[in-house]
């Protein structure tokens, strides 16, 4: 059966658009559906505060998350990628439909199913970008590498995007009333519900992509062959080397929703200013994603990129603990924007890179290697929201520098390895 890539064009030259179209589609799509489920998120441990069930639904959603993250590439091999991604979004619609109306009931069912959702929605969206980039790059006779980053770049800039857009759309519509409570929370959820509606119907103007490439993925569609592909996949070296950094991406980012909002920003600036300060997280975040894929063409520009996030999240970690406390003032008040301009300089970073550095080594099983970025980043996620509850805040940024440094650590080891392999190769 003839799929789209393989039809003959009449116009040789608009088959790169459809490529740059699909990218930005796909862009404006995660755009829409995150900044709402983004500022969900956010608000789901001050809104939903009866027996924690925000903070709870949060962690059960994402233990399901890595659960279902174990099977989340053989769904996308026999939906195909596209399929998948419109399957993902649906998760997130009922998620934000369940906080019209907050209970166990809503929540918790809510809750297991966007574990399953995202663990789809997000290798589906790792598939379709790279094999995007890299018949892009295929037809125009491009370097991959190059490709493969710029588009990461694109896509990874839109998304962070969310927290700005999402934030300034909750700081316009709630209001905080005497006695803690707050007002206009479900207007605010039916607004989201259009945002996401409008996503959704995005994702059905993608191009089905079903060439080559995702053929030669597509021959391993059993639950035996998953579980091998697996197996195989964990006794690479590579993968091994890559999974302490996959992992670390999760716990910077749930270090943001856990702790920085509640112990740096909400403290000095208030709940009101929890907004303010994710959207400038937000900013930078776009900008340094923005950047990095531009800067992206090979194993030693990802290297090098990395390594300068990595530094950067290292600064602000030794910062919080050897010096941090909330102070009033002008420096009080700029100290928590500071704070996450700078992560989310390095959340930028990670994100573009390590889906290029995926998509660059494990070009044969790109389903099974975003599987494995989200499985990591969701055990991790979930470790965060179960523990930071019972742990101190200092001891938290001690967890987090180990990871960081172990984890820079076995990158840098795979990258400089890889490099001396392909060196020697060449020689």
């Amino acid at each position: 059966m003839a799929t789209d890539e393989e039809t003959p064009l009449t116009a040789q030259e608009s088959q790169p658009l459809n490529h740059s179209r699909d990218l930005h589609i796909l862009s404006w799509a995660f755009l829409l559906i995150f900044l709402a489920y983004g500022a969900v998120q956010n608000l789901e441990s001050t809104i939903n505060t009866e027996g924690d069930l925000g903070t709870i639904s949060l962690g059960i959603l994402y233990v399901s998350f890595a659960v279902f993250s174990v099977v989340a590439s053989l769904v996308v091999k026999k939906m195909g990628a596209k399929n998948a991604l419109v399957l993902g979004t649906t998760g997130y619609w009922l998620f934000t439909a369940a906080n019209l109306k907050p209970s166990w009931y809503t929540m918790v069912p809510a809750s297991l199913y966007l574990g399953f959702a995202a663990s789809i929605i997000w290798v589906a969206e790792g598939t379709y970008l790279t094999s995007a980039a890299r018949s892009h790059a295929s037809e125009l006779n491009l370097h991959e590498g190059t490709v493969i980053g710029k588009f990461n770049g694109v896509f990874w800039g839109m998304f962070a995007c969310h927290q700005l857009v999402g934030n300034l759309i909750t700081l316009a519509l709630l209001r905080d009333e005497e006695g803690g409570t707050t007002s206009g929370t479900t207007l605010l959820m039916i607004v989201f519900l259009f945002s996401l509606t409008f996503g959704i119907i995005l994702m059905f103007f993608l191009n089905k992509r079903n060439g080559k490439e995702e053929r030669l993925q597509g021959s391993q569609n059993t639950i035996s062959s998953l579980l091998n592909s697996m197996l195989n996949l964990l006794l690479d070296v590579r993968i091994l080397l890559v999974i302490p950094l996959l992992a670390y991406s999760g716990l910077q980012q749930a270090f943001v929703w856990a702790e920085y909002t509640k112990v740096i920003v909400k403290p000095v600036l208030g709940e009101r200013g929890v907004g303010g300060a994710m959207a400038v997280y937000g900013i930078f975040d776009a900008i340094s994603s923005l950047a990095a894929g531009r800067l992206t063409s090979d194993l030693k520009s990802i290297t090098l990129i990395v390594v300068g996030g990595s530094l950067v999240q290292l600064i602000v970690l030794l910062w919080l603990l050897l010096n941090y406390s909330v102070s009033t003032g002008l420096l009080g008040t700029l100290f928590p924007l500071l704070v996450g301009a700078l992560w989310g300089i390095g959340d930028g970073v990670l994100n573009t890179q390590l889906s290029a550095l995926l998509g660059i080594l494990f070009k044969h099983d790109l389903e099974g290697a975003f599987a494995q970025l989200k499985l990591w980043q969701s055990v991790s996620i979930a470790i965060v929201f179960f523990i930071s509850t019972s742990i101190s805040f200092q001891t938290m940024v001690v967890i987090m520098l180990v990871a960081l440094c172990i984890s820079v650590a076995g990158f840098l080891f795979l990258t400089l390895s890889v490099e001396k392999a392909f060196t020697r190769r060449a020689s």
